[in-house]
């Protein structure tokens, strides 16, 4: 008798569910990527989080159009200094 294995659903989208479904949630992860923000070594994770957040809140694209700006001027902005053009 073999037993079906439920896939697995990937961390990255299970973590944009839950910080769609949980708003508090959502703010609390918003203030660390910030906080890790301001340290050079963490930067790179900072930046990861608050485009998850975006991800959870519709993509870039949604994110720019609420806060008026173009959804490239938005993408450059959220890249590492070194990275930009």
């Amino acid at each position: 008798m073999s037993k079906k294995i439920k896939a697995a659903v990937p961390h990255h989208e299970r973590e944009v569910a839950e910080l769609r479904a949980d708003r508090e949630l959502a703010v609390e992860y918003l203030k660390a990527a910030m906080e890790s923000l301001d340290d050079p070594d963490d930067r790179a994770a900072g930046l990861l989080a608050l485009r998850t957040i975006a991800e959870a809140y519709g993509g870039l694209g949604a994110v720019a159009a609420e806060a008026g700006i173009s959804r490239e001027s938005l993408y450059a902005h959220s890249q590492p200094r070194a990275t930009r053009h």
